[in-house]
């Protein structure tokens, strides 16, 4: 029977059937490249520090930089397979939906991030000048709240790192009402990015900052996209004026 003929019952069954296949997959898959990597994560680390124990001194002072470089690229990796596994989860993470105030759910992931920066984030001689502002007409969103509360961290995480050269930070969320949809805007100041590599913004791993520069794995972006287009969405970046960066998202109205 072709798949034009299929009596529609039929055809969903079949669709939810291949989707549930196809969820368990990815969850082995996932599951599989998570243990099968770590294993020999493991092995660096421990024959790694067997050599700083038994290598006698004239030795261990030149492999020293060597068994950093080992160590290092091994702690790398183990951040690159926590990541993936973060981008696997939200893209298989069940989607409730339910009506999100987005301005409020944002002052409040600003918050948890400035508190995660220290102590003396906020106060102090070395606290960063920063202008943070959430616009009072954000209309609510229809969404998952614990999915969006991730993707706005991953996205203001961005705007707080690469504003960090900047003596005095802007960073600002806006939205409005457009074609049935609310258009979310964040905006800042910071470093932006060269508009060549565009096309990478949302690709995981994608750096278009040097690691010396700026921390991080380069998959904010990815998991904003992930978590955007599962909501129906749509994610875009585009280059501020001054040379920062707006992060703009199209979600459905609550």
């Amino acid at each position: 029977m072709s798949e034009a003929a299929e009596p529609p019952p039929q055809r969903i069954e079949r669709l939810e059937r291949e989707l549930r296949l196809a969820r368990n997959e990815l969850d082995e898959f996932t599951r599989a490249v998570s243990h099968d990597l770590r294993a020999p994560l493991r092995h660096l680390g421990a024959y790694t520090q067997i050599l700083r124990e038994d290598l006698p001194e004239p030795q261990l002072a030149q492999a020293l930089p060597h068994l950093d470089r080992i160590s290092e690229a091994a702690r790398l990796m183990g951040q690159q397979i926590d990541g993936l596994m973060r981008l696997a989860q939200c893209g298989q993470a069940p989607i409730q939906p339910e009506p999100v105030d987005v301005g409020a759910l944002a002052q409040a992931v600003y918050t948890d991030l400035r508190r995660q920066s220290g102590p003396d984030a906020d106060e102090g001689p070395d606290a960063r000048a920063i202008a943070w502002q959430v616009a009072p007409d954000i209309p609510p969103l229809l969404a998952d709240a614990a999915l969006m509360r991730e993707a706005l961290a991953q996205l203001l995480a961005n705007a707080l790192k690469f504003t960090r050269p900047r003596a005095q930070a802007r960073i600002s969320l806006t939205g409005h009402q457009e074609l049935g949809q609310c258009v979310l805007n964040l905006a800042d100041n910071g470093v932006g990015f060269n508009p060549a590599y565009h096309a990478r913004l949302f690709q995981p791993f994608s750096r278009l900052h040097s690691a010396k520069a700026f921390e991080g794995l380069g998959l904010g972006l990815a998991i904003s996209r992930k978590i955007i287009e599962r909501h129906g969405g749509e994610i875009e970046a585009s280059r501020e004026p001054d040379g920062g960066c707006r992060v703009s998202v199209r979600l459905p109205l609550a």
